[in-house]
């Protein structure tokens, strides 16, 4: 197997997309690749990238915490389809329906829907419903602006919905957050302990963790403004840093490796039973081009989507900081790519879009090739 258009690739998005690469790919159930590219100081290039950085995985830590629930699952421990009410008694109560603050413009609000009139009873909201993104609950909501962390967790569990649920598919950070209480609540300990002892541990996955973690060998991620800091070795996303840097959709770091390492786990069945990963990678809800598993992104007709390179039974995650894990059953293949293209910023989201497609797309053709000439052999 050719790698050198997939170097290529990433080599031309160096110092323009992001300043640090991880790139792991598995195929029939053998490491393939492993590589590091770029710098870990982009402006004095003395640091250069290692096998063994840690990256800010962001959202692709709700991997690691919807794996977590899924063995309390498998244990009969709790159902998918139980309300959340009975796990979190305070999320309850008839609640409007209302617009969130976009995240990313400052000032402005999105409304997923045009009416505000109806309301949601929070008791009708499932497990399922938060696993597969269409629970009702907003993307966001600025959590970290509370001042005292009992706020945070209050403003999480009260707050109004932004479509009646199951109407729409919202990906959203804050039903999320709710799988991560319901988990300690379950556990009765803290969500790190409970990644750690039921995902991680087993697995040997020694260098994930939550932060904060030594920033010595660690990719860089934003200059936060607020806080007059770039940030490092602690988690990019506010409302988990708010939250200790352990929260449900957020503050997992580690290496390519070691998530290459849990897809290939997930994907062999190791870490959860064959018939629970199938029904994570059935479709659960749908929303235009958007089709969602439970807790898993799955293949999208997109042709912009990074799933859209794959076969079509393609699942996997991609996150805000730049980090993604993608899992391929067709082909047998396994993708964990991990970049830190917030370095420069939070405005060039389509510029690392559009090098997830091609890195795909690369990787395919070079599948391709591998596999035509083996059966020619």
């Amino acid at each position: 197997m050719s790698f050198s258009s997939i170097e290529s690739l990433v080599h031309s998005h160096l110092g323009k997309t992001f300043p640090a690469a991880q790139l792991a790919i598995w195929m029939r159930g053998e490491r393939m690749y492993l590589n590091a590219f770029g710098h870990l100081d982009p402006e004095q290039t003395s640091q250069p990238t290692n096998l063994q950085t840690r990256f800010d995985f962001a959202s692709v830590s709700k991997l690691f915490t919807v794996a977590a629930l899924m063995t309390f699952v498998e244990e009969g421990r709790v159902a998918l389809d139980q309300p959340v009410c009975e796990l979190l008694p305070e999320f309850v109560g008839a609640r409007a329906i209302e617009p969130y603050p976009d995240p990313l413009k400052p000032g402005a609000v999105v409304q997923v829907v045009s009416t505000t009139r109806a309301r949601v009873d929070a008791r009708q909201v499932t497990l399922r419903h938060l696993l597969a993104h269409n629970s009702g609950l907003p993307a966001w909501l600025p959590l970290w602006k509370s001042d005292k962390r009992e706020e945070r967790r209050a403003t999480a569990l009260t707050c109004a919905f932004a479509y009646p649920t199951g109407t729409r598919v919202v990906y959203s950070d804050i039903g999320l957050i709710l799988v991560g209480f319901t988990l300690e609540k379950l556990a009765g300990e803290s969500l790190d302990a409970i990644v750690r002892e039921r995902v991680t541990a087993p697995l040997g996955l020694a260098s994930v963790g939550y932060g904060p973690i030594p920033p010595d060998n660690v990719a860089p991620t934003e200059f936060y403004a607020h806080q007059q800091r770039r940030m490092c070795g602690e988690v990019h996303d506010e409302n988990a840093w708010s939250l200790g840097g352990v929260a449900g959709h957020a503050g997992v770091f580690g290496t390519a490796r070691d998530l290459a390492a849990f897809g290939e786990a997930l994907r062999t069945n190791r870490l959860l039973k064959r018939e629970t990963l199938a029904e994570m990678t059935r479709l659960q809800a749908q929303d235009g081009a958007v089709r969602r598993g439970i807790g898993f992104v799955l293949w999208s007709p997109d042709p912009d989507s990074a799933s859209h390179p794959l076969s079509t039974q393609s699942f996997g995650h991609t996150c805000f900081t730049g980090t993604s894990l993608w899992i391929d059953p067709t082909r047998d293949l396994m993708i964990a790519c991990l970049t830190n293209r917030v370095y420069y910023g939070r405005d060039n989201a389509d510029a690392l879009m559009r090098f997830r497609v091609a890195l795909h797309r690369a990787i395919c053709q070079a599948f391709e090739v591998t596999r035509d000439k083996s059966r020619d052999t």
